[in-house]
């Protein structure tokens, strides 16, 4: 029989769901991911029978983290921690707020990611790049990208740079932040202390702007930092991304890469992705490289990485010399 030591985290869920009845259980599942609620559904089925003592002992750590959420959420990190310390010790109140640091989803700016991207723009178009990349960094991707669009040139490179190069936020400077801003949304939000913004999320906002913004967001930044100008490329097109090229692009950069580069890179990669590269090779080039293949042993995973990267630079060479496209967000049409 289970002790709350050995209870993972989404058993621990599990019991939680399950002890609070089935209408608030609903309401719980309202607000979850289809994912989670999946994950979530099948651990309350397979929970196996639980000491009374173990489901209050589980309530009881639910209910502290709870608690610490709402003390760092009303009163600042330091705030927390002294009360925490004073009602529990050192000890407990350095894990709990480590706990909770870790594992709060709920992200501040929350009534801007619920806005109008138009509404949102006129919010923040006037700040700083600083403040509109802070903001940007907590909307979604989609936002992000409309209201990158509509900023002045200048200003626009200036935000990617520093979207790109920031890694996290203090609670006190988006606290003051938001405090300027709820004047204008009329909102009261909670803070985060999660990471935000960074070259992944550049990429995403890049991956579904127009051709023509990418292009001068890219030109400018390059001359600024083209190591962070590469790094981003990099992560906007992977490796996997070959599944939503049309057969002609994937038989044009084949002819342009190496055949152990296609080999290692094959047998690295997914079933879907093998399929779709053999589709569109020639036969006697397919037997070629499935004969490599087979005399392939230990590969490395950074070999694997760097021959596929390899080859998603001569896909992006050859979209930027016209020779195939990869598909993008914007207005442009293709014309077959």
């Amino acid at each position: 029989m289970p002790d709350i030591e050995n209870l993972t985290n989404i058993q621990k869920a599990a019991i939680v769901v399950t002890s609070i009845g089935a209408e608030n259980a609903a309401y719980v599942y309202k607000r979850l991911s289809d994912d989670d609620v999946e994950k979530l559904t099948y651990e309350i089925s397979c929970l196996p029978y639980l000491e009374a003592s173990v489901v209050d002992a589980t309530l009881n750590e639910f209910y502290e983290l709870c608690l610490t959420q709402k003390v760092i959420s009303e009163g600042g990190v330091e705030y927390a921690r002294a009360v925490l310390e004073k009602a529990y010790g050192a000890e407990m109140a350095s894990k709990l707020m480590e706990r909770v640091s870790k594992s709060m989803q709920t992200k501040a700016f929350e009534f801007v990611r619920k806005s109008d991207y138009k509404n949102l723009l006129a919010i923040i178009q006037n700040e700083n790049p600083q403040t509109i990349a802070l903001v940007l960094s907590y909307v979604k991707s989609e936002q992000a990208s409309a209201v990158l669009q509509e900023l002045p040139k200048e200003k626009r490179v200036e935000v990617v740079e520093r979207i790109a190069k920031m890694e996290s936020a203090s609670p006190e400077t988006i606290h003051s932040i938001e405090e300027t801003l709820e004047r204008k949304f009329a909102a009261v939000v909670s803070m985060d202390l999660t990471t935000v913004g960074g070259v992944n999320f550049v990429a995403d906002i890049l991956n579904k702007v127009d051709r023509g913004t990418e292009k001068h967001i890219f030109d400018e930044l390059s001359s600024k930092d083209p190591v962070l100008v590469e790094e981003i490329k990099k992560k906007m097109f992977v490796f996997e991304d070959i599944l939503g090229l049309d057969s002609m692009s994937i038989q044009r950069f084949i002819r342009d890469v190496e055949t152990k580069d296609l080999a290692v890179a094959i047998k690295g990669s997914n079933s879907e992705v093998a399929a779709a590269l053999y589709a569109n090779m020639p036969q006697r080039m397919q037997e070629s490289i499935q004969q490599e293949i087979e005399y392939l042993h230990n590969v490395r995973m950074r070999d694997v990485d760097e021959a596929q990267q390899r080859i998603v630079g001569i896909i992006r060479h050859l979209e930027e010399e016209g020779e195939l496209v990869i598909g993008k967000g914007g207005e442009d049409e293709i014309i077959a």
